[in-house]
């Protein structure tokens, strides 16, 4: 038998302190390597966005600062004008018009492709599967024509001469649409470029938040139903909650995309008429590229790019505000 011995401590001492036990150096280094292993990870990712984007764009920033044009690309003489580019860009009232112009047709776009693609999935969500699936399919196909191919349909669409929809117009009545051209205005083809361009991201951006409602269990909606919610109501309440973290980035890749979009307008009319259908891009192109300014060029792009930036820095404050929420 063990026996145990009774220490009497004096009124008022204090016990003596317990050994402190270190911990052992395999659980300190376990310990620094969990820390560390996050960072060694994603240090590949840092170290490629650096080499591809941050090297891209120190050279775009020298670019602007610098006079480069046909004569000195040719020479290779480096002509330093500090910010006499973005002065000559900044004070252009071309620019600030074609920057207005921009915006509003990169805000149009974009709420019209996410409003069709709303509807799109909330009609996938509903329809029978049948039915679903031929939309499905029709959506993957409008979605898988490469851009030029869906550029040449359009124009033939609305061919002032031998166009289907001034025929089909004219056939039903309106006779005002016999050799109506769809481009002899810059809204008018900025109007023909958004249909081109919604009708190739609506299926995207369709099944991205067909996706979201798919997360949504049926026994919410029939929850709503017993509490007396209608459709609309069971929409807001059900699932607008779970696709609004998923609308939000789509609005931002849709931003993003349409912003800075080129294909379509270069291919309709190269801005035309007389540059009124012009966008950021194609002046960027025009006023660089082509007229062999490349020191413009690169100004016009890093315009755009701080553009991008602050759309970018939005997203993200959307993102962590959402994410605050959703932990408090």
């Amino acid at each position: 038998m063990t026996t145990t011995k009774d220490v009497t401590m004096p009124a008022g001492a204090t016990p003596p302190a317990s050994p402190r036990i270190k911990p052992p150096k395999s659980n300190r280094r376990l310990r620094i390597g969990e820390r560390t292993a996050p960072y060694l990870l994603i240090l590949p990712a840092l170290v490629a966005i650096l080499v591809l984007l941050g090297w891209p764009t120190m050279q775009l920033i020298g670019i602007s600062l610098r006079k480069l044009d046909l004569r000195e690309l040719v020479s290779g003489e480096m002509v330093w004008v500090g910010f006499q580019n973005f002065s000559e860009i900044l004070s252009d009232s071309e620019f600030w018009e074609i920057t207005v112009r921009t915006l509003v047709f990169t805000a149009a776009v974009v709420i019209t492709t996410l409003l069709l693609a709303l509807f799109m999935a909330l009609l996938m969500r509903h329809l029978n599967p049948v039915v679903r699936v031929v939309l499905q399919v029709a959506l993957i196909l409008a979605w898988a024509t490469p851009v030029l191919a869906t550029t040449t349909v359009f124009q033939w669409i609305f061919d002032q001469q031998y166009g289907i929809l001034n025929k089909t117009l004219a056939k039903l009545g309106f006779e005002s649409f016999i050799g109506h051209s769809w481009f002899a205005t810059g809204p008018s083809t900025l109007t023909v470029i958004g249909l081109l361009v919604v009708w190739q991201a609506v299926p995207f951006v369709a099944f991205t938040l067909y996706a979201g409602l798919l997360g949504v269990p049926k026994e919410q909606y029939e929850a709503a139903g017993i509490d007396g919610a209608n459709a609309w109501q069971a929409f807001w309440a059900v699932s607008w909650p779970a696709i609004r973290p998923i609308l939000t980035m789509v609005t931002f890749l849709s931003v993003l995309w349409d912003f800075k979009l080129f294909a379509q307008v270069w291919a309709i009319r190269q801005g035309g008429p007389d540059g009124t259908s012009t966008t950021l891009p194609v002046y960027m192109y025009l006023k660089g590229l082509a007229g062999n300014h490349f020191g413009l060029a690169a100004t016009a792009a890093l315009l755009m790019m701080l553009v991008l930036i602050l759309l970018t820095a939005r997203y993200v404050q959307l993102l962590v505000r959402s994410k605050e929420a959703d932990l408090s």
